[in-house]
């Protein structure tokens, strides 16, 4: 059984929201959604996701600041930037603070999904490198170690210390 992509998608056209939502799960996203930026961060808080969408435009925190807040707090998600009030500026803007794609609405589902699938292999070769140089790393650092001291600090790495 493969491992579903998690996606978060935000937007606050309800009736766009739920439509999106329902054609990504059906093509087997583990999907969530959220109304606002700010329920946005709570499930983010709450779960790991792999990729987000995000509409530009929404009442309260704007989809750059929740991009800005969500590279930071999460820096191996995919943010894809999906808006009916694109500009050049705010494509620039967006894409400096770290969002994978950029597209404007109406964008047809199967170029969405083409981004989805590449935004996803980005992260997981982003993250496998990542995490290669850090095994690199303790590797080096644990040579001529016993066993139980390099037992140690691999439990220190698994809780994060």
């Amino acid at each position: 059984m493969s491992k579903k992509i998690r996606l978060l998608i935000v937007d606050d056209e309800v009736r766009f929201l739920k439509t999106l939502a329902s054609r990504l799960e059906l093509r087997d996203f583990e999907v969530s959604t959220a109304d606002n930026g700010k329920r946005a961060l709570e499930l983010a808080q709450l779960q790991t996701f792999d990729l987000a969408i995000l509409d530009l435009k929404m009442p309260g925190l704007s989809g750059e600041e929740v991009l800005a807040i969500l590279k930071r707090d999460h820096p191996f998600i995919e943010v894809i930037i999906l808006t009916g009030h694109g500009s050049i500026s705010s494509a620039v803007q967006c894409t400096q603070a770290g969002s994978y794609r950029y597209l404007a609405k109406p964008c047809e589902t199967d170029e969405l999904l083409l981004v989805l699938k590449d935004a996803y292999q980005q992260r997981v070769e982003r993250k496998t490198d990542i995490d290669r140089e850090r095994l690199e790393k303790l590797m080096e650092s644990v040579q001529g170690e016993s066993p139980l001291s390099i037992l140690r600090k691999l439990r220190e790495i698994e809780r994060g210390s």
